[in-house]
């Protein structure tokens, strides 16, 4: 019988690496019908992926995913056949060394049972049914049967989801000369000098477009370490690039360095919030916890406008926004459900 794991064994040094080096694979093996066990975990080694395992004929017949497993149908993303592991890896975690073979910190993102309904050397179709992932799903080989291979989800999506918008065009403030004698009504910003920004985050990857719809993801490397730190959350954030020196001053942003500074969301998960009113968005946006060397959510000051205005002079900053708690997030307009008040005004 064929040593399965021996790929597996020669990549790896058992006296340097926490994973779990069998010294031969089991002889146990499944017919590839009826629910076996399946794991996804996070990996973030030279470059972040996912690794999908399914429990197949003694071993863990493996795939690496770069953007993970699509949750909607009709998407093809890259799974990269990878050698079996052992079933040991089921329940692994851990910090693999710098230097040994995929390096990095791996995490179980899920784990959950599965049905085969064809098991090829070319394709391969089964259900998951994970605490976090479940649906039916196309692994197959684009290079005849080498490591290339696709994989798609085929059952439709989970009630209630939205395809991630391709564009949304920011909303604007209107300009007013004070604030809105219904303070209790608003929600305030604090107004920053910056370059308007939304952030797209899908599959650990970013993609920023300024004001004008124009991709600028290369322009701001610090930037992409954000969606990693986020993944596997999906989301799209509506933001300010700007860079404060070490005096507090607030200046433009530059590709060595800078921050983005979310203060919207407009899609998570899946589920679209344009429509919610702006104070149910600023609760899911602080949910996320956005906090890093490069990106924070600054504060917002519910009904408290002169406090803000104030605290705008404070830090030498050119004014507030201020935000109707029930108003939703229009793209592309400039509406006065925001208006935009200088420290010069009221």
């Amino acid at each position: 019988m064929a040593d399965r794991l021996e790929e597996y064994r020669r990549k790896r040094d058992a006296r340097r690496t926490p994973e779990p080096v069998p010294e031969r694979t089991p002889g146990a093996k499944r017919s590839g019908r009826g629910r076996a066990r399946f794991v996804i975990q996070q990996h973030h080694a030279r470059s972040l992926h996912w690794d999908l395992r399914l429990e197949h004929e003694g071993v863990l017949a493996s795939w690496a995913v770069p953007r993970g497993l699509p949750r909607e149908p009709g998407r093809n993303h890259l799974a990269v056949h990878t050698e079996d592991h052992p079933m040991e890896y089921l329940t692994f975690h851990g910090e693999i060394p710098a230097g040994e073979y995929g390096g990095g910190r791996m995490t179980v993102h899920d784990t959950g049972t599965y049905t085969s309904e064809k098991w090829r050397d070319d394709e391969v179709i089964v259900v998951l049914d994970g605490k976090r992932t479940k649906g039916r799903y196309v692994l197959f080989a684009t290079g005849g049967r080498g490591r290339d291979w696709m994989v798609r989800r085929t059952d439709p999506a989970p009630a209630g989801w939205t395809p991630m918008p391709d564009l949304v065009p920011p909303m604007h403030a209107t300009a007013a000369k004070r604030l809105p004698k219904d303070a209790d009504a608003w929600g305030y910003e604090l107004r920053w000098d910056g370059v308007r920004a939304m952030a797209y985050v899908s599959g650990g990857r970013l993609r920023l477009l300024s004001a004008t719809d124009e991709d600028v993801t290369g322009a701001y490397p610090w930037l992409r370490e954000l969606a990693e730190e986020l993944a596997p959350t999906e989301t799209v954030l509506d933001g300010v690039l700007v860079r404060i020196d070490p005096a507090g001053r607030v200046k433009a942003p530059t590709a060595r360095d800078g921050q983005f500074l979310a203060v919207d969301l407009l899609w998570l998960e899946g589920v679209t919030s344009l429509d919610l009113p702006y104070a149910q968005r600023r609760e899911l946006l602080d949910g996320l916890a956005l906090t890093g060397r490069h990106w924070q959510t600054p504060p917002w000051f519910p009904g408290v406008g002169a406090d803000a205005l104030a605290a705008a002079r404070e830090q030498g900053l050119p004014g507030v926004v201020a935000k109707r708690l029930d108003s939703p997030y229009e793209p592309g307009r400039r509406s006065r459900h925001w208006l935009s008040i200088d420290t010069s005004g009221s």
